[in-house]
């Protein structure tokens, strides 16, 4: 393959990912738009002074600890669940978790330990009605109704020579790419709710690398 034919082909594999992405937000849910639940969430934390964990297991807790790091940019008290600096959760805390296939088990034990502690919990999910194991635990539920892992098996297993219509990213999930333009749509919408300017954000960087 000479360059010119591998660009094109890089472009090409490029953009069908990035429109699979894009289709996730104009995707129809019964349920209020993750965006929009997660920004009046991280609000009000942030205006009753409150602290925000996040979690998130594999790839997901990557996403959920870019999370963080940006809801430290905007000056909110913001902790990965499991860090050792992590303090612990109290009344008025916000949990906020992902559960892509709509349950892990370790997920929903974090979630009861928050809500035992008096913490409201937020539970990011493609699987909102997946039944009530992940959900009995979360005070609001986001939904962000993208293909996961777990979607891709199942399909591979009904449709195996179907793999032209799966998703392009690596074992079928979009959820994962999702989550990071989701947040990123999100801080930049709490910004501007929190009245804090690209240059207030950039203060809050660590010098430390």
């Amino acid at each position: 393959m000479s360059g010119s034919d591998a660009a094109a082909s890089f472009q090409a594999d490029a953009a069908a990912i990035c429109a699979q992405i894009a289709a996730v937000f104009s995707a129809p849910s019964a349920h209020p738009a993750a965006r929009s639940v997660l920004v009046s969430e991280l609000a009000a934390a942030a205006t009753r002074g409150a602290r925000v964990f996040v979690h998130g297991v594999g790839r997901e807790g990557l996403m959920m600890r870019a999370l963080c790091m940006r809801l430290a940019h905007l000056g909110v008290p913001a902790h990965c669940v499991g860090d050792v600096t992590a303090p612990p959760a109290v009344g008025g805390d916000l949990l906020v978790a992902s559960a892509g296939p709509g349950a892990f088990s370790t997920v929903d034990a974090i979630c009861g330990v928050a809500r035992g502690a008096g913490a409201r919990v937020l539970l990011l999910t493609a699987r909102p009605d997946g039944g009530d194991f992940p959900r009995r635990q979360a005070d609001v539920v986001a939904h962000l109704p993208a293909q996961t892992m777990a979607d891709d098996e199942k399909e591979e297993a009904a449709t195996p020579d179907r793999s032209s219509t799966r998703a392009k990213l690596p074992m079928g999930s979009l959820y994962e790419g999702a989550m990071f333009v989701l947040f990123e749509m999100v801080v930049l919408e709490l910004a501007r709710v929190l009245g804090q300017s690209p240059a207030q954000m950039r203060t809050r960087h660590t010098n430390l690398e």
